[in-house]
């Protein structure tokens, strides 16, 4: 499926299906399952080296809500309008031992034509630029450093930091960027008002890519009980926040021009969500709680749909690439349209007489 091939940067990826950071990654099986269904990269669990961050993956809870907010059954076949509502912590493992099982799980998926990425969450900065020079010495091939963790600001303090000024995300990924040599992938929060902003601050600081976004921090109360659900604010995702990142990678390539690349995360739930966000100009995206809620088929599904998508448009992911992003107009530019009201019922309140 040579089609599919995409780069992310100096990076060739067989096709733009990554498996994101988080519990379905978080061990040795939970990556090789990720892999064996042809994504083109797996992102490893986050660790850093705070034990407050540690600590707080005993504290994790999460819940699956439909459209109206009742909560699902966690059976790995949720409806399309599911919604993930949770809180997490970063991987309970040794450093030196988790970074040796991410090198040989890396030298694994090398013979598979993928990646294992390694994910760092800022908590302190020479630490993370340190762990980032181990990361290099061990043979792995790229690095994820996320700075926009939604959990960073619920968090104790200092655990893990959630990053939305644009000089200081300049100075942290400059940090990083004289530790490594590694392709830099920063991950972004989606919890600020000019993402844009903090991208060109990114790739100012030597970011190779970046993935933009984080999840939103929600608040949801339970009306069974009438206390809040879960019992804190929580991470909260779904295919509705699916425009709102494609408006951000949209805003971001037409900002940064059309030869930087740009990562998806938040909001695809399977292979024609992929396709979109193609179109609006992520060259990969990272699916995670998609793959966390209905499995590691997820990844192998979307890689068809994807592959069926392309191929009936009969172009490539390189030729598709940004091509409704480039598109976009504005509102001044569309045409008038004075007889609108026409196509509502008489009886709807509010149209025209």
């Amino acid at each position: 499926m040579t089609r599919l091939i995409t780069q992310v940067g100096s990076v060739v990826l067989k096709n733009p299906v990554i498996c994101g950071a988080g519990e379905q990654t978080m061990t040795r099986e939970a990556i090789r399952a990720a892999l064996a269904t042809g994504a083109g990269a797996v992102v490893a669990k986050s660790t850093n080296e705070s034990q407050a961050a540690k600590q707080q993956l005993d504290k994790t809870d999460y819940v699956l809500l439909d459209a109206n907010w009742n909560r699902l059954p966690w059976d790995f076949s949720p409806p399309p309008d599911a919604s993930l509502f949770g809180r997490s912590g970063l991987v309970q493992r040794d450093f030196d031992e988790w970074l040796d099982e991410l090198a040989g799980l890396d030298l694994e998926a090398q013979a598979q034509d993928a990646y294992v990425v390694p994910s760092l969450i800022l908590s302190d900065l020479e630490q993370c630029a340190d762990y980032a020079r181990q990361i290099e010495q061990a043979g792995l091939r790229v690095l994820e450093l996320n700075i926009g963790a939604p959990h960073g600001e619920e968090a104790a303090k200092g655990a893990i930091v959630l990053e939305r000024g644009a000089q200081r995300i300049e100075a942290i990924v400059s940090r990083m960027r004289q530790a490594t040599r590694l392709p830099l992938w920063i991950k972004l929060t989606g919890q600020s008002e000019d993402v844009v902003g903090l991208a060109q601050a990114a790739r100012r600081g030597g970011a190779d890519s970046v993935v933009i976004m984080g999840r939103f921090m929600g608040f949801l109360p339970d009306l069974e009980t009438g206390l809040p659900l879960l019992g804190t604010s929580a991470a909260i995702g779904g295919a509705w926040a699916l425009p709102l990142t494609a408006r951000w990678l949209m805003m971001t390539r037409r900002a940064m021009g059309d030869d930087y690349p740009l990562i998806a995360t938040n909001g695809a739930r399977n292979g024609l969500d992929v396709a979109r966000f193609l179109l609006a100009g992520a060259c990969a995206t990272e699916m995670t709680s998609a793959v966390f809620t209905g499995g590691y088929d997820v990844l192998s599904r979307a890689i068809h749909e994807l592959d069926d998508y392309v191929a009936k448009r009969g172009m490539s992911v390189d030729q598709l690439l940004g091509s409704a992003a480039d598109r976009v107009q504005t509102y001044q530019q569309q045409p008038d349209r004075p007889d609108w009201w026409k196509g509502f019922a008489p009886e709807c309140p509010g149209s025209p007489a």
